[in-house]
């Protein structure tokens, strides 16, 4: 549905030829290529070769999905005296705003060069895919000489919505041909999780990680507990679970992940002011389009840390408010700090 020719990749190097490569396609991440400790680089940036595969693919690579970013239960949700209905496009629920076009990421967004970066910017009108109150997006990013790639989110209504704002990149610090990152060392902020039912909506318990495969508070391989016999990973296939921010403050950013790879030295920090972190292990990605390599990815060849609200907080008043009303504005701040 969209013409290759109307993608618009944006280049941005720094001082060491460090570099990012952005797309207007879904405001996403198409390519991040840093050092090893070696001095070596590499693309540790999951992507495709064709850039019209970016469209309507199943794990939303790199993208920005929305209006609501990860899961509604059963595409139903309230907001004020009036219950709305959205398309149900994963399993029996609503995921990353909906199918094809009604997702963010798959729309084509408008772009301004800065002096630092790329700011995307997406007009919603009321009613979009379902959702009350025309919205403004925008995706602002910037590149820095110490490869700090930071992307602020930002979104104002016309009338009262619901919005969830997050960023779909897929990380192998390896290189993106380099096969999976199960033997990634990862560690979270995180001293609680969100168990889901079998269809991975939360059940509303902030439950303790504390003797459970999902503490990864002390740095863990990734793959150590991938396998075990545990509901949330037999849900899943491996880890697609929602990790409480340990001492959240609105509009207050801290570390909440750190990724790393032994072997090539590379890590990855993570910072953010949402209160949640989505750990989505790409247990799904056999079968997406060719790789940007030219070969197949496999599932577990990337892992996804999704800075976000709950899942489901529409139909959770003791969550934290996804809740947007005129006058306010909607802010997710990530920060992916190689080093």
């Amino acid at each position: 549905m969209i013409n290759a020719e109307d993608i618009k990749l944006f280049s941005i190097v720094n001082a060491d030829g460090s570099e990012v490569i952005l797309s207007n396609l879904g405001a996403g991440i198409v390519s991040v290529v840093v050092p090893d400790k070696e001095g070596r680089m590499a693309d540790v940036a999951l992507g495709y070769r064709n850039p019209e595969d970016y469209e309507t693919d199943g794990p939303c690579m790199g993208k920005v999905p929305g209006r609501y970013a990860n899961r509604i239960a059963k595409g139903h949700f309230t907001l004020g005296d009036k219950e709305y209905t959205l398309a149900i496009n994963n399993g029996p629920n609503h995921l990353h705003g909906g199918p094809g076009e009604q997702c963010f990421a798959n729309r084509l967004w408008d772009a301004r060069e800065t002096r630092d970066g790329v700011v995307f910017s997406l007009d919603s009108p009321d009613g979009d895919a379902g959702y009350p109150g025309a919205l403004h997006v925008e995706a602002h990013y910037s590149w820095t000489d110490d490869h700090r790639l930071t992307l602020r989110l930002l979104a104002t209504c016309e009338s009262e919505t619901i919005v969830n704002l997050t960023n779909h990149a897929y990380f192998n610090l390896k290189g993106e041909d380099a096969g999976d990152v199960t033997d990634h060392l990862l560690k979270l902020n995180a001293k609680r999780w969100l168990p889901t039912d079998e269809t991975l909506i939360p059940t509303g318990e902030l439950a303790p990680v504390a003797g459970t495969p999902m503490d990864f508070t002390k740095a863990k391989p990734i793959g150590r507990d991938l396998k075990a016999d545990f509901p949330a990973l037999n849900y899943g296939k491996g880890y697609d679970n929602c990790f409480v921010v340990d001492d959240w403050q609105k509009g207050h950013v801290q570390q909440v992940a750190v990724l790393s790879d032994p072997a090539s030295g590379r890590k990855l920090k993570v910072l953010t002011d949402a209160p949640g972190i989505q750990v989505y292990t790409g247990n799904w990605l056999a079968g997406c389009p060719q790789s940007k390599s030219g070969k197949a990815y496999q599932d577990y060849d990337g892992v996804a840390l999704e800075c976000q609200y709950f899942p489901d907080s529409p139909n959770r008043p003791d969550f934290p408010s996804v809740t947007l009303k005129p006058g306010e504005e909607f802010e997710n701040t990530i920060v992916f700090a190689f080093e």
